[in-house]
Order: C-alpha cells, then sequence, then structure tokens
C-alpha cells in the first residue's frame, strides 16, 4: 500500500501540469526561456562523490567495471580486499569525517565559480541524502551516516555568490526495478514510478537546486523516464520554477535535442558559435571523474589548459563545468584545491571579459593563431584573449575594426596600450616587455578594447 500511496502522489505532482502554463512534451517545455543568471555565470564546478571513492581506482564506474570481471578491476580487489566482498561492503568505509562544507564552499568562493553541481546519486544507486526509497544504501543510514547534500546547500546558500546544483542519475545499473523493465523493454515503468521521480520531486522540494543536472537514461526513452511530465511540474510548480535551469539528459535520443541548455557529450567542445545555450562538462583529472588514488601527475590537466578551455567555451557561447573528485574521507585533494585556486586567481584579473559577456560576431581571430574574443554590449567593450605572449612586442587582431580618435585599448591588470591601424583591416597592439612580476597574470592576457567594432 506504502508503494502505491507513492505512486499516486508522484501522479498527482506530475499530471498538475493541466492547468499549467508548460505543457509535458518536448515543443512546450523547450519553448520556455533559459533564466539568464546561467548565461551570465560562465563557470561551475561538478562534483563527483560516492561509494566510488572508496576504491578510488580506474573510474567512478568501478562497480559496473568490476561487475563485468575486467581484469584491472578484478585484479585489484584481489588484491586488496577478501574473498567474498562486495560493492554494498565499501558503504560503511565512505566516511567523510573530513567533510567541512565551510572549507568546500571557501574554496569553491575562491575559484571564482558561480554555481556548484554535486552528484547526489551516480550510476551506483547510493544517494547522498536520506533518500526514502533508497533504504539502507543512503549516506543517512550507511557510512556517515550525515545528510550531505543537506550540508552542502546550506553551506553554499551562506554565501551569496555561490548557486547550488544537483547533479542525478536516472537510472541505476542493479537495481532490481529498472532490470525488470529493461527485461520488459521499457514498457512498464516500475523504476522510474516507484524511484526516479519520487527521488527528484524530493530532491527539489527539500534543496530547492537552481540547477538539475540529469544523466544516465539507461538506453530507455523520455515517454518512460515521463521526462516532460516531470518537467513540466518543474517549471510551472515547484518551488525553483523561475529560477531552475535543466540540461538535456532526459532519455535516449534527447541529449544534444532537448532541454534548457545542451551538454551534447562528455568534454564537448564545438569550436564554433551554437545556436543554442550550451555547457561544457569536463574533468581536471584526464581520466576519471571521480577520485582516483592511483592517479599521476600527467594525468591531471595543468591551469594553462584549463584557463584555455574557459576561454574558449565562453568564446563560443558555452558554460564551463569543471569536475573535481574528493575523497571518501570528504578532503578536496591539494592538487585539485591548488588549480580551482590558481582559476580564481585569474578570473580576479580577466574576470571582466568572462563574466556576463556574449560571443561576438568572430569566436576567434581570422589571422593571429590562439586568441579568442567576447563581448560586452551593456558596456560596448571588445574582449580579446591572448593564450600565447606575444614574443615580437605587438599583436595583430585581424577582425576588430577601429575608428580614430575613438578606439582605445588597455591590458586588464595593467592599464592603457598604444595600439595603430593595419591595412587591409584591424590594429596591431603594441605589447610592453614585462617581466612575471610586472605581468597582471601567468596563464592568459586580455586586451579590452572600446570604440571599435
Amino acid at each position: 500500500m506504502a508503494a502505491v500511496a507513492v505512486l499516486i502522489s508522484v501522479f498527482v505532482l506530475i499530471l498538475g501540469h493541466c492547468a499549467a502554463k508548460y505543457e509535458p512534451n518536448w515543443d512546450s517545455i523547450d519553448s520556455r526561456p533559459l533564466p539568464s543568471w546561467f548565461d551570465q555565470a560562465k563557470f561551475g564546478i561538478f562534483i563527483h562523490w560516492g561509494i566510488f571513492s572508496v576504491p578510488s581506482f580506474g573510474s567512478e564506474w568501478f562497480w559496473n567495471y568490476w561487475h563485468k570481471n575486467m581484469t584491472a578491476y578484478v585484479d585489484f580487489m584481489k588484491k586488496n580486499y577478501p574473498p567474498g566482498f562486495t560493492y554494498q561492503d565499501f558503504g560503511p568505509l565512505f566516511t567523510a569525517e573530513f567533510f567541512d562544507p565551510k572549507e568546500w564552499t571557501d574554496i569553491f568562493s575562491a575559484s571564482g565559480a558561480k554555481y556548484i553541481v554535486l552528484t547526489t546519486k551516480h550510476h551506483e544507486g547510493f544517494t547522498l541524502w536520506g533518500s526514502k526509497n533508497s533504504w539502507n544504501w543512503n549516506a543517512v543510514d550507511v557510512g556517515p551516516k550525515r545528510d550531505l547534500v543537506d550540508e552542502l546547500s546550506i553551506a553554499l546558500r551562506a554565501n551569496s555568490d555561490l548557486r547550488l546544483g544537483l547533479y542525478h542519475s536516472l537510472f541505476e545499473w542493479y537495481n532490481p526495478l529498472f532490470l525488470m523493465d529493461q527485461d520488459n523493454l521499457f514498457t512498464t515503468n516500475y523504476f522510474p514510478s516507484r524511484k526516479t521521480l519520487p527521488d527528484l520531486v524530493d530532491l527539489v522540494n527539500k534543496y530547492k537546486p537552481e540547477v538539475l543536472w540529469s544523466d544516465g537514461d539507461g538506453n530507455a526513452p523520455d515517454r518512460y523516464w515521463n521526462s516532460t511530465g516531470f518537467l513540466a511540474w518543474l517549471y510551472n510548480e515547484s518551488p525553483v520554477r523561475d529560477t531552475v535551469v535543466t540540461n538535456d539528459r532526459w532519455g535516449y535520443g534527447s541529449i544534444c535535442r532537448h532541454g534548457g541548455y545542451y551538454t551534447c557529450s562528455d568534454r564537448y567542445q564545438p569550436g564554433h558559435l551554437l545556436k543554442h545555450k550550451w555547457e561544457n562538462c569536463m574533468t581536471i583529472d584526464k581520466l576519471s571523474w571521480g577520485f582516483r588514488r592511483n592517479a599521476r601527475l600527467q594525468d591531471y590537466l595543468g591551469i594553462t589548459e584549463l584557463v584555455s578551455t574557459l576561454v574558449e567555451t565562453v568564446s563560443c557561447g558555452g558554460n564551463l563545468l569543471m569536475n573535481i573528485g574528493p575523497t571518501h574521507e570528504g578532503r578536496i585533494s591539494p592538487i585539485f584545491e591548488e588549480r580551482l585556486r590558481q582559476m580564481g586567481q585569474w578570473l580576479k584579473v580577466n574576470g571582466e571579459g568572462i563574466y556576463n559577456s556574449t560571443p561576438w560576431r568572430a569566436q576567434n581571430d581570422s589571422v593571429t593563431a590562439n586568441i579568442w574574443y567576447t563581448w560586452k554590449p551593456q558596456d560596448k567593450a571588445l574582449f580579446a584573449f591572448l593564450l600565447q605572449w606575444p614574443d615580437s612586442g605587438a599583436v595583430v587582431l585581424a577582425d576588430p575594426v577601429p575608428t580614430e580618435g575613438l578606439t582605445q585599448v588597455a591590458l586588464l591588470g595593467y592599464g592603457a596600450l598604444k595600439w595603430e591601424p593595419v591595412k587591409p583591416g584591424g590594429l596591431k597592439v603594441h605589447v610592453p616587455p614585462l617581466s612575471l612580476n610586472q605581468m597582471p597574470c601567468l596563464w592568459a592576457w586580455t586586451l579590452k578594447i572600446t570604440g571599435a567594432v
């Protein structure tokens, strides 16, 4: 009877669209304007944290790879754990004893990020909050015995610069209800009606996220997940209906076609302007989203690569969602903290050309390599990001059209620079020889150009 009551309550919530603005179909859902804050924010942090952080070996897909008898994972378990050890036995070892949400928030704030997306549940099914539908497989019942989602959301809301986002996997690899539906070729919907939809509604009502990052469709279509029904409720009736932003992973075939913004693929970088708002979700550890104890230094992206990725992403109209993986104890390892703080140092100098910017008519310079542009129409200012310092003492920008007597050029964090027009068009900017101590930053440099088109 309890399951029936849950099912009825979920359907009541979903069917509440009858008198609502947005109808449960993609034409209506996709017509919703994207809340403006998301495009203005430009930069967020992804956090992959869960039971996979305990073995912290290979990938956050540890259970799936071990279950499929991949040699490296089978050998790892034989060498380090006793016979008969199960994936569920990792649960009590997910301790989070060093998790300090205020310390995390301080690091995130220092990075210059504007929104944070926490994995509330990955494909393994373990939830970081006390889900009533994940009995004895959640962080309140097992391991830390704390509501980790609640603790982080409270800390983030104490910081007015950071918005809360929550990641949620639609499916679970080995949940019996999902496997039953899968065997029935998704003609039944036991799993979404009893697990996925109630959990999504619970997350939204409890924690009021402003980003809802869906993932893991399990090769099931959106009609199986009743995604448009849920989104109609989210946009019409939920407590975050006016500000929430959603992505495009709501069922097989929906990615890069439907939703508030597109992700298209992991580490997506089209290199050109898209018509629809998009996000580049990528990870500092090139080989994994979760923490890996066996990671090597060369597996991590350096700050030069990360800044370049941010610049190219924003120039092409996207947001960057940069991932870290905390340890099972709840620590952000020093290499992740260093990268985040370095990004913040760079944004303190160059953020004027990133935040609240829009793509320009040209994304990168048509003549000089490694130069990307953004535009601020409210300030009538063009920003040219130089990914390499000009050794010749000057740089040619072929695309801006200067106006004699009006055009001014400045190096952010330094001051005004001299320039001259070049033929057939553009301008040559003279960059003074600067020592490392005189440079405004160390990884990429921004020219602010006014009075040009």
